[in-house]
């Protein structure tokens, strides 16, 4: 794997992370001081870190129950539960994330807790779609989100964007109240505050989708340096999009699975993500020939089946 290349990729994913949530935290400054006056933007600062470091992480087994997730152990899922000890090792992650197994003929995989308390959920569409190879990159992907404190950051970003709408919203509030008042000239609504007011929301909101694809570009690279297979985790993301899709859909509506504008995005472009991942190819890499000569899907014990089709839970969006 070329070192500078990787280099590169990581400089600019770090450049982009403090770029996003500094401009996020500067929308909440400046709505804070339109509202409250000059002095008051590091108090807000101080009560959101405060929040952040106090409050006690949900507990990855509550999230995981809206999912049925049921635990993989080492006895009923020998060559899963090695593979993931393996990858684990490698990232230098200890304890080992908890695998758990959802009911779901969805192809998705998802990390939830951080530090001690993590943990891995792979649905049933992805576990039988993925050969070995493709699955390391994408456990490798989920703990690199580990790695890399993704979950956290990420609650930082949703709490200033929370906060940013609030104060946007109370500041509208208080414009509308005091519009008599402006109107015969004793308290003037300044128009540019006003406006700062409106499109604060929707101005944080896109920053924090933002800093969700940067975080995603970044866990590829991690995964990458895990398991030095950048074409294991790109034909597992080609395999995905493509299962996401009917045969009809691809060739009548090649558009139909992504209607949204690339910033409405959580995730990144697919073919950005492989293009990225296959510019890291180096043919003389040797940490990928543990994953090169098992191609077959690891298997689960004949309990572990989809007895339901999944439905969409409105609120939670979990699959049932």
């Amino acid at each position: 794997m070329h070192q500078s290349l990787t280099t590169a990729q990581k400089l600019r994913n770090l450049g982009h992370t403090l770029l996003l949530i500094g401009s996020m935290a500067l929308l909440l400054a400046l709505i804070s001081e339109l509202l409250f006056g000059e002095g008051i933007w590091p108090w807000v600062f101080a009560g959101v870190f405060l929040a952040m470091s106090t409050l006690p992480d949900i507990s990855p087994r509550w999230i995981l129950r809206l999912y049925q997730a049921r635990r993989i152990y080492p006895n009923t899922a020998p060559e899963l539960t090695r593979l993931m000890e393996h990858i684990g090792r490698r990232a230098g992650v200890s304890p080992i994330p908890d695998l758990y197994w959802i009911p779901s003929s969805t192809s998705n995989a998802f990390s939830v807790g951080s530090g001690n308390n993590a943990a891995i959920a792979l649905t049933d569409g992805l576990l039988r779609l993925l050969n070995t190879r493709e699955l390391a990159g994408v456990l490798a992907h989920e703990v690199s989100h580990i790695v890399n404190h993704d979950m956290r950051l990420m609650n930082l970003a949703d709490l200033i964007s929370r906060l940013t709408h609030m104060l946007s919203m109370i500041g509208i509030l208080l414009a509308i109240i005091s519009l008599p008042l402006a109107v015969l000239g004793k308290a003037p609504v300044p128009l540019s505050g006003l406006l700062l007011l409106i499109v604060a929301p929707t101005l944080s909101a896109l920053l924090q989708l933002g800093l969700s694809r940067v975080r995603e570009f970044q866990a590829d690279l991690s995964a990458v340096r895990i398991t030095g297979d950048p074409e294991g985790l790109a034909s597992a993301l080609g395999k995905i999009e493509q299962r996401q899709t009917s045969l009809w859909q691809q060739i009548l509506l090649p558009g139909y699975r992504d209607p949204q504008p690339s910033l409405l995005r959580t995730h990144p472009d697919t073919a950005e993500r492989v293009r990225r991942l296959l510019a890291l190819r180096d043919h003389t890499n040797p940490t990928a020939q543990p994953f090169l000569g098992r191609a077959r899907n690891p298997r689960l014990p004949g309990t572990f089946r989809v007895v339901r089709a999944p439905r969409h839970r409105l609120f939670f969006r979990t699959w049932h």
